[in-house]
């Protein structure tokens, strides 16, 4: 069977990562900018390759002093590390879902990562174009990729775990 392309659609794709402050509450920020390529056998997935590009300086978390913070050297140093990236390694179906495992790479680092891609179908927009839609999850230690800023509190703990959870709302145009 013929390798299928798709291109995300990205008025209809977003990136949130999701991490504890203080351990009491959980900040949400998302990364505006950022790429995907999927390829295919035809509309099944499993086996896909998939690689992602995420643009550092878009990082949004609604604060802009926290943002800063994020994209400098305590975090992310957007300066010198501009993008985030992700290439699978494998897909593999999992009932009507897929789990996807690859490489992610941060500030020059990358690790392997495993993914849950809930599949939410293949569908046609008014105007003829066949997408396919996907909703993420994952999760990933932040100090594993050099990301290892934080603050003890008086009261025990740290203010920020380093757990981040992952989460994607992701739609692809399937290729003509």
């Amino acid at each position: 069977m013929a390798t299928t392309k798709w291109a995300l659609d990205p008025t209809h794709s977003e990136l949130q990562f999701k991490v504890k402050h203080l351990m009491i509450t959980t900040v949400t920020g998302s990364i505006k900018s950022f790429s995907a390529e999927l390829e295919s056998e035809g509309e099944d997935f499993t086996n896909a390759s998939i690689s992602f590009s995420g643009d550092i300086s878009s990082i949004d978390t609604g604060n802009g002093d926290r943002d800063g913070h994020l994209k400098s050297g305590d975090f992310f140093d957007a300066e010198k590390y501009p993008a985030i990236s992700f290439k699978s390694t494998s897909v593999e179906k999992d009932g009507s879902d897929y789990i996807v495992k690859g490489d992610l790479t941060i500030k020059d680092v990358t690790k392997p990562v495993k993914l849950n891609a809930e599949f939410g179908g293949i569908a046609t927009d008014p105007w003829g174009n066949t997408k396919a839609g996907f909703t993420l999850s994952g999760k990933v230690n932040r100090t594993e990729f050099g990301l290892t800023w934080n603050a003890a509190l008086e009261t025990g703990g740290v203010m920020v775990s380093e757990e981040v959870k992952i989460l994607g709302e992701l739609q692809f145009v399937k290729q003509a």
